[in-house]
């Protein structure tokens, strides 16, 4: 579990969003309140549900002031091609070498016969770059919950 509590500085971070473009925390503090989640694996039918009920009630985290991001250990390219097929309005950015998922806390180190995946986690960063929500789950079948959240984001307003 990770040491981070609510009230700290998030750890910054950098990822791909593709080959050539990376997605940077500080590059983005005070602008909105963002909501970091990190999934296992694209394309599984749990991450599936997940990100498409976040796609489904995204123009209530716009509402609510929120710039909403999902990361995973898959490479770019399996995320873009999943973020196309799902129709997803938020960045799907690539973990590949399992630093940001690690520094959260949020981090399998086995998961069945896989090493290293992300674990399902859920954040929300203030515009001062502070953990406002920490929510991690050893279960990836337990999905976070999105009411909580959006009342966290809320309060935030």
């Amino acid at each position: 579990m990770s040491g981070l509590e609510i009230g700290d500085l998030a750890p910054n971070f950098e990822m791909p969003i593709t080959m050539q473009e990376t997605w940077k925390l500080s590059d983005h503090i005070g602008e909105k309140n963002i909501v970091l989640l990190f999934f296992p694996l694209a394309f599984s039918p749990a991450c599936h549900d997940e990100l498409c009920s976040i796609r489904d009630g995204f123009t209530e985290f716009q509402g609510l002031d929120a710039l909403v991001l999902a990361s995973s250990i898959d490479n770019p390219f399996v995320l873009n091609k999943w973020k196309e097929e799902l129709g997803l309005q938020f960045p799907l950015l690539s973990d590949f070498n399992k630093e940001v998922s690690q520094a959260y806390g949020a981090f399998h180190y086995q998961l069945g016969p896989l090493n290293g995946v992300a674990k399902r986690a859920a954040f929300i960063i203030d515009k001062e770059g502070k953990i406002r929500y920490k929510w991690i789950s050893d279960d990836p079948g337990v999905m976070p919950d999105v009411t909580e959240i959006k009342k966290v984001l809320d309060g935030l307003k």
